[in-house]
């Protein structure tokens, strides 16, 4: 097999985008669109050709703070690599060459340490066998929607049947958003949402997020809102990308919290993934890591189907990590990297 080439793909370039787009799988994590939202660091797509195939993987080198060193995340979600093949039939020395060019390419730019979190319905592990750590998180839950509509109801836990019938006994409804309020409307509630769950900063996007996310030329989304008397109780952000739909952003108002609006914005998001030929609507896992938290208990009222979310941890360079986590004072133990913690 011959290797044509390792290069590294800069955000602007229009290549990115043919890249993803080839992949035999992807999420809307991977595409160009969803690193342009990226405005502080750097995204790069770490690419290996061989034949008519490529291995990418997508990285946001950052700058570690009072030094000339960086380290590379993923973006906010479910990233990862992709490929043209599967990864389980990847030869070995394509996996080798990957992971001796990127070694090489994290020595060339100082890049201490690297963390991808991985998507739970693209098994790509096997790139990272013997080059880091592959660490469980948590259980994800998702809708499979390759199964009949009916067959997808009787997974729904008793109370969230009765729940949905309950609202809309009450009036709610769910529509699309279609107008620049309604839109305001819902980033608003999302900033209220985020308020009361005491979220950290990182997750109170601006306007200028949404609406670009919103009109992305990358992946399909939609806007769902659930009413009651024409008012917003609660609102989502689907995405649909290459036979994944994805529950990426959500809220609900103070005054709807106990009529829980947001399970029938569920209810008929899997609806409208059936209509659009959707394989699966994946809801994510709880907060934190937890499989036991009330957001993870209200996800599995709608499916029995369990994903595992795991996340990769290199180390590039054990003498200057190590001089790091000296350092600084280590807050959070079973953080990487531990500098940052």
């Amino acid at each position: 097999m011959q290797m044509i080439k390792f290069s590294i793909v800069e955000i602007e370039d229009s290549e990115w985008k043919n890249i993803v787009s080839k992949s035999k799988q992807y999420d809307f994590y991977h595409t160009q669109s969803y690193h342009l939202l990226e405005k502080e660091n750097r995204p790069v797509l770490c690419v290996a050709y061989f034949d008519d195939n490529f291995i990418a993987l997508p990285l946001i080198m950052r700058e570690i703070p009072d030094t000339n060193l960086f380290d590379c995340t993923s973006v906010y979600g479910y990233c990862g690599p992709v490929s043209t093949i599967d990864f389980d039939t990847l030869p070995e020395d394509v996996i080798n060459y990957f992971q001796e060019q990127l070694l090489l390419f994290f020595k060339a730019n100082n890049i201490i340490s690297a963390f991808s979190r991985l998507h739970p319905l693209i098994s790509g592990e096997r790139l990272f066998v013997n080059f880091g750590t592959i660490k469980d998180i948590n259980k994800t839950v998702a809708i499979e929607l390759n199964i009949t509509p009916e067959e997808q109801r009787k997974q729904y836990r008793k109370s969230t049947k009765s729940e949905l019938n309950q609202l809309k006994r009450k009036g709610f409804e769910v529509v699309k958003a279609t107008t620049k309020s309604e839109i305001d409307a819902f980033i608003s509630i999302y900033h209220e949402t985020m308020k009361r769950v005491n979220a950290s900063e990182s997750y109170f996007f601006d306007h200028k997020y949404f609406y670009t996310f919103l009109d992305n030329t990358c992946f399909q989304n939609w806007l769902l809102l659930a009413k009651k008397d024409n008012e917003i109780a609660a609102g989502a952000i689907f995405t649909i990308t290459d036979k994944i739909m994805q529950y990426h952003l959500a809220g609900t108002t103070e005054a709807y919290m106990k009529e829980t609006p947001m399970k029938l914005i569920l209810d008929e998001a899997r609806l409208l993934g059936n209509d659009l030929g959707v394989d699966f609507l994946h809801l994510g896992g709880g907060v934190g890591g937890s499989d036991e938290d009330s957001l993870f208990r209200f996800k599995s009222g709608f499916s029995d189907y369990r994903c595992n979310y795991k996340v990769w941890q290199f180390i590039a360079d054990p003498e200057k990590y190590d001089e790091l986590v000296k350092d600084c004072k280590v807050v959070r133990t079973n953080f990487f990297p531990l500098y940052r913690s």
